[in-house]
């Protein structure tokens, strides 16, 4: 049974669900390839690239409802729940670029010698 909730909470939970899942899968991945042998700071900073897609299909929830949305926003004339969709999507990305920046602080790959 999911639960609706408000525009603002929504946009908040996509948010820092994006950046959860990109934080706990780019950290827990490094600890397994620190397990393996490989470097863990350079695995991290892969991981939370490879991640990004993932942590933004996830907190849009990862159906196809948001399809549905747009499409009855683009086709039906209900632009409303269009333009919400949209920026759930878009905090969705700010979520994980937010992970990603914060991974490349601690990881500092972005920094060449």
């Amino acid at each position: 049974m999911e639960m609706k909730l408000s525009f603002f909470p929504a946009l908040v939970q996509s948010y820092f669900l994006a950046l959860g899942v990109l934080l706990g899968g780019a950290i827990i991945g490094g600890i397994g390839a620190f397990l393996m042998g490989q470097p863990p700071l350079t695995s991290m900073y892969r991981f939370a690239l490879d991640l990004k897609i993932w942590a933004v299909v996830s907190a849009i929830g990862g159906t196809f409802d948001t399809f549905y949305t747009v499409d009855r926003g683009l086709f039906s004339g209900e632009t409303r729940d269009l333009v919400k969709q949209i920026f759930l999507i878009l905090s969705a990305i700010g979520g994980a670029q937010t992970g990603v920046t914060i991974i490349t602080w601690l990881t500092q790959e972005h920094i060449s010698s």
